[in-house]
């Protein structure tokens, strides 16, 4: 799930990016409205995260241009400003969710993660593929009922194979979800993480090499 973080201050800005990466989202950054504009007509996001008052204006302002154009991605405003007024301003003009400085950091991973599965297809929190289980909610992964411990990034990686057991998906696809703008598109990041994934899930193998594509996560027969 990729997140669009839009929020003037360097620091906090950073800070949020850095917690929404150690909950398991790529995130990009921009620092004002013309830069958030900029990288949602490239990108496809599954939330954006704004600030409220930013030097080149009020983003709910923006959002309400968005929603009047048809954008749907979610939006959630990130704002000192705390009077039910402003709130209920914040959901009139098409945002999702509120959340008031300070916050606590978990709830702000929690609630951004809630809004990224909305635009997602509706599938189970848990999944199975043969030995494998992988918890989407608890974010834990079984293989033949043995607990294993993975990153952040092998997490992503494997959920997105999971939930379309048999599928080959492509690489750019997992480096456009897993990963963010940091990202060189023609490192070999996935191909590395991939091997790290087949060692930890052990034999036989799950996840199979789709020459020319990308991945398959498949059962053994």
């Amino acid at each position: 799930m990729r997140v669009l973080v839009v929020e003037d201050d360097d620091d906090l800005r950073f800070a949020v990016a850095a917690a929404l990466r150690g909950g398991g989202l790529a995130v990009d950054e921009a620092g004002d409205l013309p830069a958030a504009d900029e990288a949602l007509y490239i990108t496809g996001y599954d939330c954006v995260v704004f600030d409220r008052m930013l030097p080149s204006g009020d983003s709910a302002e923006y959002v309400h241009r968005m929603r009047a154009d048809g954008s749907t991605v979610p939006v959630l405003f990130l704002t000192a400003r705390d009077s039910v007024a402003d709130r209920v301003e914040g959901f009139a003009t098409g945002g999702d969710d509120y959340l008031v400085k300070p916050f606590a950091v978990p709830e702000l991973v929690a609630r951004v993660r809630n809004l990224c599965r909305r635009t997602t297809v509706v599938r189970p929190s848990v999944v199975r593929c043969g030995g494998l289980q992988v918890d989407s909610a608890r974010r834990t992964v079984h293989r033949d009922d043995v607990l294993l411990t993975l990153t952040v990034k092998e997490f992503a990686v494997l959920e997105i194979l999971a939930t379309r057991p048999g599928e080959a998906v492509r690489r750019t696809e997992l480096i456009e979800r897993c990963w963010d703008e940091l990202t060189e598109p023609n490192s070999n990041v996935v191909e590395v993480l991939v091997s790290q994934l087949r060692r930890k899930l052990g034999d036989p193998p799950l996840i199979h090499t789709v020459r020319g594509i990308g991945y398959r996560l498949e059962p053994p027969a």
